[in-house]
């Protein structure tokens, strides 16, 4: 093992090597800060709020954008790293290749009240409504922007768009024009390149092609034990826009790809009664996907938008899961007289999943074919030169719950050329998945004397609700002046039918045998919560090329059993999430050629588990070596020699994220 992975790190710094060679084409500059100011940066248009562009400055909802600028200069190497600068957004790592995130609380392994989304695509996972985050591998070079919405967006987007949304929207193929070549190595990524070309189709087209590897080492278990979860992947796909008239334009992309991983466990062997073992897992997940995106204006301004998309993924995770989606959404969008601009929508998505256990989990049954339909319309109405309203709702029929409604309203006031007041009330629900209505799950063995013992299983149940929220929110954004900007999010949100686990009357069973006693218990809608909060972000030039930008948030989660629950444990859900975070970067432009970035993430301690709290320091040095060639040297966790972020992991065994360092060279031509 030691000889492969000294092997990857010279191939790694060899190609780099040779990547300094000079070459010809397009000169390469990294931007300059001054080149967006803080009312460029207002003005950024989104478009996760309503489903159409609009400012970030007049958006009624709490949006916070990751720009490509950011997220070069973070030194990152992945997705759910990048999602630490976002105030409110909780990221745990639980090892090298699983990550919990959430928005405002609940968060957990498999995060289940977050949408996220790739270019508008829906990723989360129907056998457990989560994301799996090592599946979402798009070349950090080619992502414009991450909106991140924190509150609830099933207005527009529909179930589990609970506590916020994430869209990573990646660059128009007209803008990756050309070669690109990276190459990074480090103490704990051993390889990563990416090789991209992106060129002309006749006059009306562009496209960029791209094939990418990496390779993570394994972190250590605690107490200098090594774990099982290194891992790496490749990654192959393509983009392609089309214009081909000022009132039609084409989308398409597609990609493959493939992992393989490992992790720790512990976990009861159901055909093996009464053992229990800690054992080393193998993970292997293929994934594929094809998306098409048509859009056309006609004369009188209006548009119409289609998208459609079909992704499968093959997951061998303590079992087999396969899962394929077809998604066909139309959308349109035009405006009433002079006062409103109308969204209308409907989607489709069809659903095909297999699911064959291993160990402790198995589904009943392992085979299902879903459907879901959607309607949305949202009118946004001008009252007033400075005063807008807004007011939707999206209408969802799933199979597990029938019909649901996510209504929202929203307000939003413009005192002054630069302020921004808002206020906004919506409901959302989180609809049921296929672990909800039909695992049979062998939790713990209970030795009970001699050589009796009980076994405590869960079961589904195909009569939940969906969990509900109704939220409220105001905020508030000012550029103070030409060199501050702050924005102020405060949310009160209100949560019913939240999922609980509710013991049943234990029983003796011969089968299977041995003769034991099992201790039952299935999923019920048993709880509620209020959860309160705030959050704060600040961009602050301090002198022409030097930005700094801080942020907090506040989170504080009471999660209440209903008095007939039997589910004692659901009211420390709130131990999963921290109450405070904060993060505070710094980008200094040293000279023409070099560049210095710092940031701090502190985040408060967890009371499940418990971990403590910590704060993480990363540093990044990058220079302009030559005219198309870029290198950087970014170092992480530098505080610590280690630490645990998440130890809820079920079965899975976390590991510690270590002090690291990270080199990467970057040519274009």
């Amino acid at each position: 093992m030691g000889v492969f992975r000294s092997s990857q790190r010279l191939l790694a710094l060899s190609l780099a090597a040779c990547l300094c060679i000079p070459g010809w084409g397009q000169r390469y500059t990294p931007t300059d800060l001054t080149q967006a100011s803080l009312e460029e940066l207002a003005n950024l248009q989104v478009t996760s709020v309503s489903k159409k562009e609009q400012s970030l400055a007049k958006a009624g909802a709490a949006v916070f954008v990751i720009t490509q600028e950011d997220i070069r200069r973070s030194g990152m190497t992945n997705i759910p790293d990048l999602l630490r600068m976002a105030p409110g957004v909780n990221v745990a790592r639980l090892d090298a290749n699983t990550w919990a995130i959430s928005i405002r609380g609940f968060n957990d392994r498999y995060s289940d009240k977050v949408l996220v989304l790739i270019d508008g695509r829906s990723v989360y996972s129907v056998v457990n409504s989560g994301v799996f985050w090592d599946q979402q591998s798009v070349p950090l070079e080619d992502i414009d922007r991450i909106e991140v919405i924190r509150g609830p967006g099933g207005t527009v987007w529909g179930a589990n768009a609970v506590n916020g949304v994430i869209n990573i929207i990646t660059k128009n193929s007209k803008d990756t024009q050309g070669g690109l070549v990276t190459a990074a190595s480090g103490s704990e990524q051993s390889a990563d390149g990416l090789v991209q070309y992106g060129g002309r189709i006749g006059s009306k087209g562009t496209y960029r092609a791209f094939g990418n590897y990496f390779s993570t080492e394994s972190s250590l278990l605690g107490k200098g034990v090594e774990g099982a979860d290194g891992w790496h992947g490749s990654h192959g796909g393509f983009r392609s826009d089309w214009i081909f008239s000022p009132r039609d334009r084409l989308m398409v992309e597609a990609d493959l790809f493939q992992t393989a991983e490992g992790q720790t466990l512990t976990s009861v062997i159901a055909n093996q009664l009464p053992l229990t073992r800690t054992f080393n897992d193998r993970v292997t997940v293929g994934t594929g996907s094809f998306q098409g995106q048509y859009n056309h204006t006609f004369s009188n301004g209006s548009e119409l938008d289609f998208l459609g998309y079909f992704d499968r993924y093959q997951r061998h995770d303590e079992g087999d899961s396969s899962v394929a989606n077809t998604d066909a959404e139309l959308q349109y969008h035009f405006k009433f007289g002079s006062r409103q601009d109308l969204m209308a929508g409907a989607g489709y998505r069809l659903t095909s999943s297999t699911y064959f256990g291993a160990y402790d989990a198995f589904f009943i049954p392992n085979r299902r074919r879903d459907n879901l339909f959607s309607i949305f319309l949202q009118d946004e109405i001008r009252l007033r030169s400075d005063l807008t309203f807004t007011l939707g709702s999206k209408v969802e029929h799933n199979v597990f719950t029938g019909f649901e409604y996510q209504p929202s309203a929203q307000l939003v006031w413009i005192p002054r050329e630069r302020q921004t007041v808002w206020f906004s009330a919506s409901q959302a629900i989180r609809q049921p998945s296929a672990l909800d209505v039909g695992v049979q799950l062998a939790e713990s063995v209970i030795p009970l004397g001699g050589d009796q013992f009980g076994v405590a299983e869960l079961s589904g149940n195909h009569q939940l609700n969906a969990e509900k929220l109704i939220d409220y929110e105001a905020g508030y954004r000012n550029q103070v002046d030409s060199r501050l900007s702050i924005d102020v999010t405060t949310f009160v949100s209100n949560y019913s039918d939240l999922r609980t686990n509710e013991p049943g009357a234990p029983f003796y069973t011969l089968d299977p045998g041995p003769p034991h006693m099992v201790f039952p218990s299935t999923w019920g809608n048993s709880a509620r919560a209020r959860d309160y909060g705030a959050e704060v972000s600040a961009s602050w030039d301090v002198a022409k090329r030097w930005r700094i930008s801080p942020g907090y948030s506040l989170l504080r989660m009471k999660v209440t059993p209903d008095a007939t629950s039997g589910d004692a444990a659901v009211a420390t859900t709130g131990g999963y999430s921290p109450q405070h975070q904060a993060q505070l970067r710094s980008s200094v432009k040293l000279s023409r050629t070099l560049e210095w970035d710092t940031s701090a993430y502190y985040v408060g301690r967890l009371t499940n588990g418990p971990v403590p709290a910590y704060t993480r320091l990363d540093t990044r040095l990058g220079w302009t070596l030559r005219e198309r060639t870029y290198l950087s040297v970014s170092g992480q966790n530098l505080l610590t020699p280690r630490h645990f972020e998440f130890l809820n992991g079920y079965q899975v065994h976390p590991t510690e994220v270590e002090r690291s360092i990270v080199g990467k060279i970057t040519w274009r031509f």
